[in-house]
């Protein structure tokens, strides 16, 4: 009969990354610690390094958020000033 496979809470994976992160045992020491395979515990401490990233991000994300407000708010500029002008024109053509 097969194994059935083992599953960790999101909690108790974030707990071993961590540990992992900070370097004060090795990953042989973790893997131990909490009865996991090492591969594991550096697949996990991995997975934290790059979620890490994504959540202090880089910044480009805000500057291109901003450039796409500022062109947006030109073409409403453009457009009201568009539509001002149609309504003088039509205003001209009435009388």
């Amino acid at each position: 009969m097969a194994k059935k496979r083992r599953s960790f809470t999101r909690e108790f994976k974030a707990k071993v990354a961590l540990e992992a992160l900070k370097e004060q045992l090795t990953i042989s020491e973790l893997a131990k610690k909490y009865s996991l395979h090492p591969n594991q515990v550096s697949s996990w401490k991995k997975q934290a390094k790059e979620d890490l990233l994504e959540v202090f991000g880089s910044g480009t994300e805000n500057e291109d958020q901003e450039e796409l407000i500022s062109s947006l708010y030109e073409k409403i500029g453009r457009l009201e000033i568009q539509l001002d002008w149609l309504k003088k024109k039509s205003e001209q053509l009435r009388k």
